[in-house]
């Protein structure tokens, strides 16, 4: 490798760092050949030209597996920051032009699709209907990974429950969601599930979400036996299909079990809360009119629904 510093970036080289950052979010060659489009053959050579272009290893490759070196992390974030820029100047580009092109790239807490007030899939459709020209990018996350990406310019636009708000983050409530405490049909309390008190509760083991409660939700998970911890609903629900524990899922979300016989409500009376889902953006974002269209065609449907 060589030791000469970078005299320019080219576009071949973000070509070449575009094809090193699919192959890190893959884990592998192979795993990234179809979203290159590509042949892995393609992508070794492209990944040779890049480490001989920076003059480092980015990553180790061969029998024991893909991993990326240390030097390899420092690139993949910096590279995270130079398409951010790209994107930036992009979207200023754009607003020369006031046109509706580039990307919207949307973090979302999982299992929102059930939701019955689908505003973000409506603002997506118009969004599309508007300019064929936007690439659409979701993420699955929890809610911290969805800030982080919010801060750090991954995303633009984050769904996630207005529980604790953040200096340098916007707010946009959406909707209440409402969560109850299940069990399965397979679980001790499911046939007096209404019925169950407090103290009975007490002693049944539970399960817990490892992102951040509300004081209400916190309030009701330490009347509870919370033995497991899971980093996101579907975690949760795959718990107390188990028939081992109880524990707390939105009502759009458990809906499906529900009608299907396989999970009851517990004390659904007292053992429930409500969060707030809001859209979040970063605070003093620059303009960008994708973005703007997106969240202006998300908060107008409060006005239509009034």
């Amino acid at each position: 490798m060589r030791k000469n510093p970078l005299a320019q970036v080219s576009d071949f080289d973000l070509r070449l760092l575009r094809v090193f950052r699919t192959v890190a979010e893959y884990g592998s060659f192979a795993a990234a050949e179809s979203a290159l489009g590509i042949t892995r053959s393609a992508i070794s050579l492209h990944m040779s030209d890049l480490e001989k272009r920076l003059g480092m290893r980015l990553c180790q490759r061969g029998r024991a597996g893909f991993a990326l070196t240390d030097q390899g992390r420092e690139v993949l974030r910096a590279s995270a920051a130079l398409m951010a820029a790209v994107e930036d100047f992009r979207s200023e580009i754009n607003l020369l032009h006031q046109r509706l092109r580039g990307e919207l790239n949307i973090g979302l807490m999982n299992n929102l699709v059930t939701q019955p007030r689908m505003r973000i899939t409506s603002a997506l459709r118009e969004l599309r209907r508007q300019s064929e020209e936007v690439h659409i990018n979701i993420s699955m996350s929890t809610p911290g990974e969805i800030e982080r990406g919010l801060f750090d310019g991954r995303l633009h636009v984050g769904a996630l429950p207005m529980t604790n708000r953040l200096s340098g983050l916007d707010y946009h409530p959406l909707y209440d969601e409402r969560s109850l405490l299940y069990c399965s049909r397979d679980h001790a309390l499911f046939s007096r599930a209404e019925a169950v008190d407090a103290n009975e509760l007490a002693d049944t083991p539970a399960v817990v979400p490892s992102y951040r409660l509300s004081p209400e939700a916190l309030d009701l998970h330490r009347g509870l036996s919370c033995v497991a911890k899971a980093t996101d609903r579907e975690a949760i629900a795959f718990l107390i299909l188990t028939g081992e524990y109880v524990g707390f899922l939105p009502d759009h979300y458990a809906a499906a079990w529900v009608e299907k016989g396989m999970m009851a409500a517990v004390s659904p009376e007292r053992m429930s809360f409500l969060e707030t889902i809001a859209a979040a953006t970063r605070s003093g974002r620059r303009q960008n009119l994708v973005v703007d269209y997106f969240m202006n065609k998300l908060l107008a449907q409060d006005a239509s629904e009034a």
